[in-house]
């Protein structure tokens, strides 16, 4: 188990040093069947995000459009460990994590045509993917602003007596924003089951981070008296393995941590943004080559014989036809109406019955 940071101090879980992540316990507990499932929810998050990314080329998206292509093994390593009083929220690249927690692809696809059948109704488009029955809150826009509201999540936890954790994900380029400090601070001040979860693709929007933030990013936390980690995150087992650990303090102790997972993405920070203007394109080509998550489980369930290159294709062709399902979903789902900019924006005016305050809610 990690060290206790109140009793010496905060220290990185060396998860290199323990046996291999297949071997991990958590990962010991996973079926034939569950392995499967994580694989198969990895393919349909690429193939999504390759249709939508289609269907943003054919100018049916409007507005941003971040992709998640090639860090597929985080969301569904982070989001497979989710128990009922687990909860998530994360940045503007979020259509990965509303699939891990098991949205469905027609009202994700809607909601990026901005359609009325959409999880956000067609009003928030791709950052502002959201599943409250899930107990998935999105998807935000603002860089770091979720981070707070990922802090208040586990402070509800704390406060209702729930043994559970919120992970709050970011990107590399959020953990030098101040409001993500202050959030730190109140977390480890008052002892909030926590996960900061760091996606580090390594590029921010298109800055090296080497050029952009000094120092290992998740030892931070030291400052805080936190717990931290590190992994590599293009292996779905060692996200599991690392993961595992700090979710368990956060739900049994109630102790908040900052673990960082080196990822990767393949395209541009926005489909609207050039893929390789301040990166090598060997680069992205080595890293498809040699650590492509998809293709490193995949790998690794055949050598176990717990898939086919059968089932492999099987699954493929699903997890397409799927998401061409979804777009034509999309497609046929009708717009909103006018009337419609004025719903969901006031409790009271969407629950007139029960209004208490005086005055106009909106003006012309």
């Amino acid at each position: 188990m990690p060290s206790d940071a109140n009793k010496k101090p905060a220290a990185a879980i060396d998860t290199k040093a323990a046996s291999p992540a297949r071997n991990a316990p958590i990962n010991l507990r996973l079926s034939a069947d569950d392995k499967i499932g994580l694989f198969r929810t990895m393919v349909r998050i690429r193939r999504f995000e390759e249709r939508a990314l289609r269907a943003y080329q054919a100018k049916k998206i409007g507005g941003f459009l971040h992709l998640y292509i090639g860090q597929e093994a985080v969301a569904v390593g982070c989001c497979s460990l989710m128990g009922k009083n687990d909860h998530v929220i994360t940045a503007y690249r979020d259509h990965g994590h509303a699939i891990s927690v098991g949205m469905g692809l027609n009202e994700q696809m809607a909601e990026l045509y901005g359609k009325a059948t959409g999880c956000s109704k067609g009003k928030g488009g791709s950052m502002h993917f959201f599943a409250p029955d899930r107990n998935y809150w999105g998807g935000h826009g603002i860089v770091g602003g979720q981070i707070p509201l990922g802090t208040g999540l586990a402070y509800a936890l704390k406060y209702q007596g729930l043994k559970g954790a919120a992970m709050a994900f970011m990107g590399d380029g959020a953990v030098n924003q101040g409001a993500v400090h202050e959030a730190y601070n109140l977390a480890a001040l008052w002892q909030l089951p926590v996960v900061f979860v760091i996606e580090n693709n390594g590029y921010s929007m298109g800055t090296s981070q080497s050029r952009s933030s000094a120092g290992a990013l998740s030892k931070r936390a030291e400052g805080y008296d936190m717990l931290w980690g590190q992994c590599e995150a293009h292996d779905i087992y060692q996200v599991r393995a690392t993961m595992d650990e700090f979710l368990h303090r956060a739900r049994e102790e109630s102790k908040p941590s900052v673990v960082e997972l080196d990822t990767y993405r393949y395209r541009g920070h926005s489909v609207a943004d050039p893929d390789n203007t301040y990166r090598a394109k060997a680069e992205v080509e080595e890293y498809r080559r040699t650590k492509d998550p998809i293709q490193v489980y995949q790998k690794s369930l055949l050598a176990e014989g717990v898939l086919t290159d059968a089932v492999v294709e099987q699954i493929d062709q699903a997890a397409r036809a799927e998401a061409d399902a979804a777009a034509e979903f999309a497609e046929a789902s009708p717009f909103p109406t006018p009337d419609d900019i004025q719903k969901d924006v006031y409790w009271e005016a969407d629950n007139p019955a029960e209004r208490k305050s005086q005055g106009r809610l909106f003006f012309d």
